[in-house]
């Protein structure tokens, strides 16, 4: 026997009932008005932070501030409830009140909702009949949005407002988009908006407005208010028939007075029990199948076939499968109706609740519910329904062998896949499921779900799903598409493996046109990675022909878009901005821009980078970042925080681009052995480690650069021997510095040099290199390279920049240094532009040195701002050697306030206000795991171990 909840326990378990929202009082006579009634009648419970935050809220507002309130639930959890509180204290406390809601179906009427609140009462609260004009003409709606802001202020510029609006999933589009703007731009006059929702996380993130989720109640919440109904201790077998409930308060309270009303339960030494074992007690199916065999034979029939497809009825899908028109469902449906089966609501026709609806169809085997099910999906597709639509029905009933199904999942789950990658996961592996071991194309199958796991983050798996297929015997069509799904698996990991994997692939006979392109294309991509520009140049030149003669646009757009890039390391950045325009416009053109590739324009963020632009080129990847974070494409958002991550460093923001570097390798553990890690990750890691002095992270920089030193791909091994280079040159060892430099520059066919992905800034850093080593003609050779590309880039300044600082460096010439630090000034490049101005001003001081001290003071400054502490340490040892004493600050973190960075005074400014991460990261376009590492830092500066403490420093901190 189950015992009674300790005092302590029952006060624990109400405060969580109160905190949903929701509190009960006894039954009355019918069930849904017992449940909305006995919601009501009984004030909230306790001090729960919902109802704390509307208090305060409302104390706010009658202060003259104003503010917006989201509430987000499931139906049932309590959301009318709160809303109802909150206007009964704003109507107690003399304020103004409008309250509305939306109405099933009513998406069709612009602000329909909305004006219904503003205009409806005795004392409406603006011009009827402008307002309605308005919002008839469409090209009017902008004026109308005018004229609301406008009104509003005027009306609370005389007493604060208070506006509820319920059931937002329910309003149109033009109401939400204003519900949106309008408290924004009324957020300075006193009006309180409250509004309420179903759970859904992209419309409810969209709202400016602090968030109330109402989520469901737990077991033990859901005993006490079984207890609390039913007078009695709920026993095991009861209380999982109360689980059926999904934890809503409203339905739970309906169900246990129906099956109590109904006799199911007996009450004995305080213990409440269940009569009848089963899904559903006994007299509570037999009380619903009297009520059906009262009906007619077509309105029972109705009602059967209805309980098959769902909680909500479909007329027009009943109807031709019970082979009738709809006006022939008029009568039967209106019999369920009034026999209290289905309800109406604002037009819609349902069942009252699941629990109706599962009793309607207990009696039915699953076989006969899953054929009907099935024939409701085509009747669905006949009658124009998208494919997308009825995914969800169809994996859930469809059998092994049925093609149809399987041929209309995997379109599903191409459809999706741009935005859902998860869906499409489920619905290709559900695709795979049914297809038999003999189906056509459970190979193109397997190759696409591999692609799909791989953007969902599921490495590991992609691969061994992959393997398996290959283990297996396969037609070289087949085996080919299964091969390229593992070469793009295989390209974030190891570019060597994707370049073999498209070898193999290709060596297969009779391949189709565009497997043969799709190959091509892949295998130049990842040649160029792996820094095989020799051979890249033959097979992109291959790769185009075949895309261009297969007639598949996406293929071709690909196709271009690496010769994109192959033009970039030919020194022809003009052709490789084209091109790579050309490959989005005919993506655009084709409708195909979103494909299931990783993102290939983020290469071209690292141009305009390398061509000084890195807040334009900033600005690509977070627009990326963002769009990647929307659709859940987890492969998407690792390779775009990577390019973030190095692109921050360029653009002088050291600190922002180590957190960015740390949350990508806590996004995969096993991240840092991964080729595209390598090169961009650990590296941005590594450098900004260098500028700052922090000798932990250059120890790691050096044994990263060790052991990719040793990796099979030339790029990776070259950016390895790089940062061996530039921490050999920190430690002012020019013999190591020079052998590590020169296995890094190794040129290529084309004269470009691989020192670090893709910036030819550091061809100064490597005059400077070889100059201290006095390998005066390596020194030449660079210089002569740098000069070459800038002549051959016109359109592009800061290379010219580039050329000069180097050549100034090389002669020794103060007038070409003072010229490339005027030049750099143009670029957000500021520890470039820092650089030239400490080599200005170190030249400078033996013939002018108040120019010298100007020029050295500026990069300073710039060194400083960006967190390269090492660097502006040697710039104050050269103002002192003048002379001059500049004060600074020791490397590594600088503890309290002044030690955070911009970014985690932001992270922390919200999580203070209650934000959790996945809210900052939406709210910053972040990732969560970017938002993580900023708190984390910021705990470390602030001395703090809890959100709590946090809260409570920065009250402190603001007085």
């Amino acid at each position: 026997m189950t015992s009674s909840p300790s005092s302590a326990e029952r006060q624990s378990i109400t405060d969580e009932i109160s905190h949903n929202g929701m509190a009960f009082s006894a039954p009355s006579e019918n069930m849904r008005d017992r449940a909305t009634e006995a919601s009501r009648a009984l004030p909230l419970r306790g001090r729960e932070a919902e109802m704390l935050l509307l208090r305060d809220r409302l104390h706010t507002l009658t202060r003259g501030q104003g503010g917006a309130v989201l509430i987000e639930g499931a139906p049932g959890t309590g959301k009318s409830r709160l809303l109802a509180e909150i206007a009964d204290l704003a109507t107690a406390s003399g304020l103004r009140v409008h309250a509305g809601a939306g109405v099933p179906d009513g998406h069709a009427v612009p602000f329909a909702p909305l004006l219904d609140t503003l205009l409806s009462g005795p004392a409406p609260l603006m011009a009827r009949d402008r307002l309605l004009a308005l919002s008839e003409a469409t090209d009017q709606r902008f004026w109308l949005l005018q004229e609301l802001q406008r009104e509003l202020e005027h009306v609370a510029s005389a007493a604060p407002l208070v506006i509820v609006m319920d059931d937002l999933q329910c309003c149109d589009a033009a109401t939400q988009s204003a519900l949106r703007t309008l408290p924004t731009r009324l957020s300075g006059r006193p009006i309180l908006w409250v509004l309420a929702t179903r759970e859904h996380r992209q419309t409810a993130s969209a709202w400016p407005a602090d968030r109330i989720v109402l989520r469901p109640l737990s077991a033990g919440a859901v005993a006490l208010l079984a207890q609390d109904v039913l007078q009695a201790v709920a026993e095991p077998a009861l209380l999982e028939l109360a689980r059926k409930a999904d934890g809503r308060p409203l339905l739970l309270v309906e169900l246990l007075n129906g099956i109590r009303e109904e006799g199911a339960i007996t009450v004995k030494n305080g213990m409440a029990h269940l009569r009848a074992a089963g899904p559903i007690p006994m007299r509570f199916r037999s009380s619903v199948r009297q009520r059906l065999d009262r009906l007619s034979p077509p309105a029972r029939d109705s009602v059967r076939f209805a309980a098959m497809l769902g909680r909500d009825v479909d007329v027009e899908v009943l109807a031709e499968l019970l082979q009738c028109s709809p006006v022939d469902l008029m009568a039967p449906l209106q019999e369920a109706l009034g026999a209290d089966l289905l309800t109406d609501t604002g037009g819609r026709l349902a069942f009252r609740h699941d629990l109706t609806r599962e009793a309607v169809q207990a009696g039915a085997p699953a076989a006969v519910k899953n054929v009907i099910r099935r024939q409701a999906v085509d009747v669905r597709l006949r009658r124009g329904a998208a494919v997308m639509e009825v995914a969800g029905d169809l994996a859930k009933v469809a059998q092994p062998g049925d093609h149809e199904a399987v041929s209309l999942l995997r379109r599903a789950a191409t459809d999706v896949a741009p935005t859902s990658p998860a869906t499409a996961v489920a619905l290709s592996s559900r695709a795979l499921e049914l297809a038999p071991a003999d189906h056509a194309d459970r190979p193109v199958l397997i190759a696409e779900t591999v692609v799909l796991l791989w953007l969902n983050g599921h490495d590991l798996e992609a691969r061994t799903m992959a393997g398996n297929a290959l283990a297996g015997l396969l037609k070289p069509e087949a085996e080919a598409q299964v091969r390229l799904s593992l070469a793009r698996v295989s390209s974030r990991r190891s570019f060597p493996e994707a370049v073999r994997q498209c070898r193999l692939a290709l060596a297969l006979p009779g391949l189709s046109p565009a497997t043969r392109a799709q190959l091509l294309t892949l295998q130049a991509r990842a040649l160029i990675m792996a820094g095989d520009m020799e051979e890249t140049g033959c097979v992109v030149e291959s790769a185009l022909r075949t895309a261009a003669s297969c007639g598949n646009r996406a293929i071709e757009a690909t196709a271009i878009a690496v010769d994109a890039t192959v033009a970039f390391h030919h020194m022809d950045w003009r052709r490789a901005v084209d091109r790579q325009d050309e490959a989005v416009r005919l993506a655009a053109d084709a409708g195909i821009l979103r494909s299931l590739w990783v993102p290939e324009p983020s290469w071209k963020s690292f141009l305009w980078s390398s061509a000084g632009e890195s807040l334009r080129g900033l600005e690509e990847v977070d627009a990326g970042l963002r769009e990647a974070q929307a659709h859940g494409q987890a492969a998407a958002e690792e390779m775009w925080s990577m390019c973030r991550a190095r692109i921050l460093l360029d653009a002088g923001r050291l600190a922002d681009a180590r957190a960015e570097a740390e949350a990508v390798l806590a996004m995969v553990e096993d991240l840092g052995a991964g080729n595209a890690a390598d090169v961009t990750v650990l590296y941005a890691l590594g450098r900004a480690a260098l500028y700052a002095g922090d000798r932990q992270g250059i120890a790691r920089f050096v044994a990263d650069g060790r052991r990719m030193m040793h990796d099979e791909a030339r790029f990776v091994a070259r950016t390895g021997a790089w940062m061996l280079a530039l921490a050999a040159d920190g430690e002012s060892d020019p013999a190591h510095t020079m052998t590590y430099a020169a296995a890094a520059v190794a040129c290529g066919p084309y004269g470009e040099p691989v020192t670090t992905p893709l910036d030819p800034a550091d061809d100064v850093v490597f005059v400077r290199m070889a100059l201290r080593a006095g390998d005066r003609g390596a020194a030449a050779d660079m210089v002569h390279l740098a000069e070459d590309r800038a002549e051959r880039n016109p359109d592009f300044p800061f290379l010219a920049a580039i050329a000069a600082h180097a050549r100034g460096l090389l002669d020794d010439d103060t007038a070409l240094l003072v010229r490339a630090a005027e030049q750099f000034a143009d670029f957000s490049r500021p520890i470039v532009r820092a650089s030239a101005l400490e080599d200005a001003g170190r030249t400078l001081a033996a013939t002018d040195q108040r120019a010298a001290v100007g020029h050295l003071d500026t990069a300073l400054k710039l060194y400083e701002q960006a967190d390269a502490l090492r660097d502006a340490a040697r710039v104050r040892r050269r103002l002192r050697d003048a002379g001059i004493r500049r004060r600074g600050r020791a490397s590594g973190y600088t503890r309290g306030w002044n030690g955070l960075t911009a970014s985690e005074l932001q992270v922390v400014r919200l999580v203070v206000q209650g934000a959790t991460n996945r809210q900052v990261a939406e709210r910053l376009f972040l990732s969560p795991h970017t938002v993580n590492t900023h708190l984390r830092h910021a705990y470390t500066k602030l001395d703090v171990n809890s959100r709590v403490e946090l809260t409570r420093l920065v009250v402190e901190h603001d007085g």
